[in-house]
């Protein structure tokens, strides 16, 4: 069993960094348990919004970051298996719920679409610079808010200018404060391992 790093080839993630391993697929199948469980835990770091059904929460976040790290098809597969399970029942969507029926499973569809994007942007450098990563995040916020907000409308029945009003003007400066997170975080990893480019 090797533990040399793996070569950076064009179009890496940092999850592509790990150390080369026999069972590739072991560590893909690690990787992508440890998103969806890093996914459920950013979830419960989870602060109400009066008037609006959805919660602030890290969830987001992690979905991105995890996007990014993981690549597209992990990334997927990470927020595949948070959604399903969540639905099936484990209490690790926004304060502690499950299910079919809540107003914020909108969210949780446009994460899993959101993290399939940053991922396929992260294979073309897209966390690899301050700039690019401001953008990957703003185009993975955009695409939550385009499938959680009209959701939100449809399953509590609010006008879609409600649905904005509780759904996504509320949440505006905590995205951009995760942003700017992740644009110190995810170039200063690259920078870090000396991958940059």
């Amino acid at each position: 069993m090797s533990t040399a790093a793996a070569p950076v080839r064009s179009g890496a993630v940092l999850a592509d960094l790990l150390p080369a391993v026999r069972h590739r697929y072991a560590v893909d199948a690690a990787l992508v348990l440890g998103g969806a469980a890093l996914t459920g835990i950013a979830a419960q770091i989870a602060v109400p919004v009066p008037g609006s059904p959805v919660p602030v929460t890290g969830q987001t976040f992690a979905a991105l970051l995890i996007g990014t790290a993981l690549g597209a098809r992990r990334g997927f597969l990470s927020l595949a298996l948070y959604a399903l399970v969540g639905m099936a029942g484990v209490p690790w969507f926004a304060e502690a719920s499950s299910g079919w029926s809540m107003p914020s499973l909108g969210y949780v569809f446009g994460m899993l679409l959101a993290a399939t994007v940053v991922g396929a942007l992260a294979r073309r450098g897209g966390d690899r610079s301050v700039p690019r990563t401001a953008g990957t995040m703003v185009l993975g916020s955009a695409i939550i808010y385009a499938i959680g907000v009209p959701y939100l409308a449809l399953s509590t029945g609010m006008s879609l200018s409600a649905a904005v009003a509780a759904g996504l003007l509320p949440f505006l400066v905590g995205d951009a404060l995760k942003a700017a997170l992740a644009m110190g975080l995810l170039p200063a990893t690259w920078k870090l391992l000396g991958r940059r480019g």
